[in-house]
């Protein structure tokens, strides 16, 4: 009876260990996966940035455009008054006022741009920031969780702390990118 007792308690200490292994590992899975979402967000926000920065080109070269054909329809405005051809002017006035109102919008729309990418690149560089900090956590804590033979060392008041900062990394990822998953 006492040998059957023992081996009982054997079996029970070898489930107890692949349970805790199987803990470890779920957890070491979990984390890298939520490293691999955070790195993607901030993939996502780069290619954001890339797209912005491109936008912005586009609206400067329109712009440049728009400025050179405003100045020769004012050229043209100027050289119908000269003239004393008034109707000339006009005809030159209906086609400098609308272009005029294009570019200012086209202008504010620049504005706009700019005034995100800044925005997002003070976000992304926070990110970036923060990413690197969790990945370093994450890394320790994997090392550390290799090594641990009980897993305490994963369950203690640290780990708390790590997924709160990535999953506050992932919200303000989403919130940021409106990716909604």
């Amino acid at each position: 009876m006492t040998l059957r007792l023992l081996d009982r308690l054997a079996t029970l200490a070898r489930a107890d260990a692949h349970g805790v292994l199987d803990a470890l590992e779920e957890r070491s899975l979990l984390l890298r996966q939520h490293l691999r979402d955070a790195e993607l967000a901030l993939a996502r926000r780069r290619a954001r940035l890339e797209g912005l920065a491109r936008e912005e080109e586009r609206l400067v070269e329109a712009l440049r455009r728009e400025d050179a054909e405003l100045a020769r329809l004012d050229e043209d405005v100027a050289l119908a008054l000269a003239g004393g051809r008034e109707d000339l002017a006009r005809f030159a006035l209906r086609r400098l006022l609308p272009r005029r109102r294009e570019r200012d919008a086209r202008a504010a729309a620049l504005a706009d741009v700019r005034e995100e990418r800044a925005r997002g690149a003070e976000r992304l560089a926070a990110e970036e920031r923060a990413f690197e900090e969790l990945r370093a956590r994450v890394r320790a804590r994997l090392a550390a969780g290799a090594r641990a033979e009980d897993g305490d060392e994963l369950l203690g008041p640290g780990l708390a702390d790590d997924e709160e900062v990535e999953i506050e990394l992932l919200r303000r990822a989403r919130a940021a990118g409106g990716d909604a998953r």
